[in-house]
């Protein structure tokens, strides 16, 4: 008996021993590496010319006060390889947005050298991987797409405090300190510079500029807006007004669904929305603001435009105070199909659960791009980038509570501009996106100007798409040739940065 209980403490010792190692040798492989670097080298066509490049997939540390890492954002750095004079090679930092989510889509779905294996118009197909990028940005600047804190393959590290990463402005702060690590690293400070966010990452991209200069002395020679949020200078969010400006996004979805008039649906898109434009300042806006004191023939007279021009019926809109929330437009539109409409593409179509309801089950553009980006980004960055990792790749990664107080990024990005001369901005937007919509990306540019002093460094670029308009194959070449344009545009050479 006392054998068999020896035994089987002993096997239960060996068992526990093992487990413990084996825990920790989990443990270890599932922590970020603080440092770390892979280089791989490859090519791309791009616009007919064969380039050669170098990828870097690595992690770089964000530092305390006391110089102790708090933090390891993963990054991938593309350099051209042919190019000997950095000095006018142009640099461009981006990101994505959420806040929450890695700088995956504009990576392999945008402006990088590799492109997702989706068809024409965005959708998702098999088998899953990634093809070479004819349009990426590469032949006329290099790029590193940045995995903010908890995204991609970045963690904190330690029990760094989480107040540290997660608000408007820690982010700003802690992502300009990294910049400037890396700029200095690479030997890139006399490279021109540039910064492109797309969703969140705009407000990101427009602190950035601003704290770079004022606090690290790092001049930017342009920034890129793609799909941008209101940089603290939209209405609020539940305000009418955000909900008139939206008018001529619902115009162009429901045009694009066919779901208004005959007169109408034989426009051309572009013909269509000036005229809802207009109406939306000159005579929209103006009624919703007098409230219930607006005559009622008057009220009845404005609904029937509304109508007309968004596809959905006049009741409606007068049973809504004139206004559309955007959640009933999505499920309202093609609701007699038994249909859905995405928001941040509304090309997208969904089904839900039942066709009645306020809103939609879930998002068919969201649900679509999930679908093709995660396992492309992961085969891509393992298998084509030689990185190795147990980590998970966080598509979206957890980021909340996030502090938005003291959201001053517009007028930081306009102070940026009258700072800097050189300093160039371009906006561009989908016109069925329907979380950040162009219009409301035109009046965050006008408000963001009011003066007008600097407009003629302000560029506003549309597209027939959605939130990520690069999706669609004919947007990806037009988008990306805009891009090139700016650059081309900002570059300076010998001249004075004065007014």
């Amino acid at each position: 008996m006392k054998t068999a209980i020896s035994s089987f403490i002993s096997s239960a010792a060996v068992i526990f021993l093992l487990s413990v190692f084996v825990s920790d040798i989990s443990a270890q492989e599932r922590m970020v590496e603080i440092e770390s670097a892979v280089t791989t080298q490859d090519q791309v066509t791009i616009n007919g010319q064969r380039i050669r490049y170098e990828a870097t997939a690595g992690t770089q540390p964000v530092w305390g006060n006391d110089g102790e890492p708090i933090a390891s954002l993963f990054y991938v750095y593309y350099r051209r390889t042919d190019v000997e004079d950095v000095s006018t090679r142009p640099l461009v930092f981006s990101f994505n947005g959420g806040p929450g989510s890695a700088s995956v889509w504009m990576h392999i779905g945008y402006t990088g050298p590799r492109f997702l294996n989706i068809d024409d118009e965005g959708f998702p197909v098999q088998p899953y991987g990634v093809v070479e990028n004819n349009h990426s940005i590469l032949d006329v600047a290099d790029i590193v797409y940045i995995d903010p804190v908890n995204t991609g393959f970045s963690r904190i590290v330690g029990d760094a405090d989480r107040s540290n990463f997660f608000g408007v402005n820690a982010d700003i702060n802690y992502l300009a300190e990294w910049i400037d690590n890396f700029v200095g690293r690479h030997n890139r400070w006399t490279s021109p510079k540039y910064l492109k966010g797309e969703s969140y990452g705009t407000t990101r991209v427009a602190g950035l500029a601003r704290r770079l200069q004022s606090s690290h002395w790092m001049y930017i020679n342009g920034v890129i807006l793609v799909s941008p949020t209101g940089l603290g200078l939209e209405p609020p969010a539940m305000t009418p007004r955000s909900e008139i400006l939206k008018l001529p996004y619902y115009a162009a979805t429901a045009w694009y669904h066919d779901a208004l008039a005959p007169d109408l649906q034989r426009l051309d898109l572009y013909d269509i929305l000036p005229e809802v434009e207009e109406f939306t300042i000159e005579e929209y806006l103006p009624a919703v603001a007098m409230g219930g004191f607006l005559d009622e023939e008057r009220r009845d007279e404005i609904a029937g435009t509304v109508s007309r021009y968004s596809g959905i019926d006049k009741q409606h809109i007068l049973n809504h105070n004139l206004t559309i929330p955007t959640g009933f437009f999505w499920k309202e539109l093609l609701r007699d199909q038994g249909l859905t409409v995405g928001r941040l593409d509304s090309r997208y179509r969904g089904i839900d659960r039942m066709d009645a309801g306020e809103r939609y089950d879930h998002d068919p553009a969201l649900t679509s791009w999930n679908h093709s980006f995660t396992p492309a980004i992961n085969h891509y960055l393992r298998e084509h980038l030689g990185y190795e990792t147990d980590l998970k790749y966080n598509i979206f990664g957890p980021v909340h509570p996030w502090d938005r107080s003291n959201d001053t990024t517009g007028e930081d990005l306009r102070r940026a501009m009258g700072e800097n001369p050189f300093m160039h901005v371009m906006i561009q937007a989908g016109y069925y996106d329907g979380a950040t919509d162009y219009f409301s990306a035109k009046y965050v540019m006008w408000n963001m100007d009011r003066s007008g002093k600097v407009k003629d460094r302000l560029r506003f670029e549309g597209y027939r798409s959605g939130h990520m308009m690069y999706l669609r194959q004919e947007d990806l070449v037009t988008s990306n040739e805009h891009i090139r344009d700016f650059i081309r545009n900002s570059m300076t050479s010998g001249e004075p940065a004065r007014y």
